[in-house]
């Protein structure tokens, strides 16, 4: 699987299908690509603010991608004209080649006029499995995601303000195990700045996961 960072929050998982998360392309100051620029078969959106919805809508239209996502943001993309599907925290949903399952986050959810609860995704493909936290901030049942999904991978916020910050992430991988870390959610806006360094330091000095750092356009190969 390669796992490819677009700034933000967004993420492209290519393997035996494609699987973008949290598509804020269009007014990221810090994306490489635009929304005309991304191919997908599953868009997941973690929550209804601006900044992770996103391109969602526009990306799917174009090119027929289902939108995942909790039940009311399934719904509201329904009613925008894509096709999508809506689960709930829980299992997985088993979805050809993927399996995605959504859950908890800690943070706000409304937009776009409704409340959807915010959640985190698992992403299984190609036998490797990915964590993306969604804007939250810590909460011990982080354990029990990597007690129960065992994520090869953990995409985690460092921001602070709106998230966790350096510290509270790196105190999540302690919780989740992951093998690799890798940072997100930081220096897009003045309100968000974190050296992502400092969170590489900080978590492998006191934990044997790896923290890889992408600059946005970036990609690593699990």
């Amino acid at each position: 699987m390669r796992v490819t960072y677009y700034g933000h929050a967004c993420f492209l998982l290519e393997g035996s299908r494609k699987v973008l998360i949290d598509p804020f392309l269009r007014g990221n100051p810090t994306a490489p690509v635009s929304p005309e620029d991304v191919d997908a078969d599953y868009i997941i959106v973690t929550h209804l603010h601006g900044d992770h919805i996103g391109d969602a809508i526009e990306i799917a239209k174009r090119t027929g991608a289902k939108i995942v996502a909790i039940f009311e943001i399934a719904n509201l993309a329904k009613q925008k004209g894509v096709d999508a599907i809506g689960g709930n925290i829980g299992g997985y949903m088993r979805l050809e080649d993927v399996d995605i399952a959504l859950t908890n986050a800690i943070h706000s959810g409304w937009g776009h006029g409704i409340y959807a609860q915010p959640t985190g995704a698992i992403i299984r493909m190609d036998g490797k499995v990915v964590y993306h936290a969604g804007d939250t901030g810590l909460f011990y049942d982080m354990k029990l995601i990597g007690d129960l999904f065992k994520p090869d991978v953990a995409l985690l916020p460092i921001g602070g303000w709106f998230t966790m910050d350096i510290y509270q992430a790196a105190e999540a991988v302690k919780l989740i195990r992951p093998k690799i870390a890798i940072p997100m959610h930081y220096n897009t806006f003045d309100l968000i700045q974190a050296d992502p360094e400092e969170f590489k330091k900080l978590v492998e000095t006191q934990t044997d996961t790896r923290v890889v750092i992408l600059s946005p356009g970036e990609h690593v190969e699990l």
